[in-house]
């Protein structure tokens, strides 16, 4: 980890410490610098679960990626700053699919002296600062969140009004490597699987989200939405770079 190429890559000044200010002011940050995106399945190269392949991806080449590459890295950053960081294997939507969802979202824990708090920069639309595990509402970024105490140690993060995935489970101490990583590759292999089927592009803005769905680009902008749909593959390759910041020729020719 070159810690200070990651800092310099989100835009972050001051002295780090671990403590819980940083840890907010790390994941705004990267949120709103490092694209949610998945162009590299669109494209059929191969995605690890490796950190420093995430690194080399999103920090050196100045990509963007999806859940096991966006908190891949963000957790590799926070334990060389010295937080104590668990990976977790998730489920999004396991509240409709079950036990088949667990794996297929990487977050992070990470115990501070005010308890346990999940962080998550790779859900795309989701808090924008880390969250305490405990039952209840929350606020983040002026949108209303609710974490639900399940059975057998599972909680369920209840996202935003609207947001996209609504909800994902965890538990705060399934930690299994190999199932992420099983689930990293069907992800990006099977023909049903949503990030096979579109591309996907997401960043956070100071004032919104900004997202692109195929060939849909939406602005959501203090409560108000807007959409344009693209018409030539010059106007996708130019929103890529433009909005977020993704210079990818390679990916004119999925037009």
């Amino acid at each position: 980890m070159d810690l200070a190429a990651y800092l310099d890559r989100i835009g972050f000044d001051g002295e780090p410490a671990a403590d819980r200010a940083t840890l907010e002011k790390l994941q705004r940050l990267h949120l709103r610098t490092i694209p949610y995106e998945n162009l590299d399945v669109q494209l059929g190269r191969t995605v690890t679960t490796d950190p420093a392949d995430a690194f080399d991806k999103l920090v050196t080449r100045r990509r963007g990626g999806w859940c096991y590459e966006m908190n891949g890295l963000f957790g590799w950053a926070l334990a060389a700053l010295g937080f104590p960081v668990v990976r977790l294997a998730s489920g999004v939507m396991r509240s409709a699919v079950g036990a088949a969802a667990l794996g297929n979202h990487l977050v992070l824990r990470v115990d501070l002296a005010e308890g346990a708090f999940l962080a998550d920069v790779g859900l795309g639309d989701g808090p924008v600062h880390p969250f305490a595990v405990a039952e209840g509402p929350f606020t983040a970024g002026g949108a209303d969140y609710r974490v639900e105490r399940g059975a057998d140690g599972w909680w369920r993060l209840h996202n935003r009004a609207g947001a996209n995935p609504p909800d994902f489970d965890f538990h705060l101490d399934h930690v299994d490597e190999a199932m992420l990583s099983r689930r990293c590759v069907i992800l990006q292999t099977d023909p049903e699987s949503m990030f096979v089927k579109n591309l996907v592009c997401q960043r956070m803005a100071e004032e919104g989200l900004v997202q692109l769905r195929g060939k849909v680009l939406q602005r959501t902008s203090h409560g108000e939405t807007s959409e344009r749909l693209l018409g030539s593959a010059d106007e996708l390759t130019d929103v890529l770079a433009g909005d977020f910041g993704i210079d990818e020729p390679a990916a004119a020719g999925l037009w």
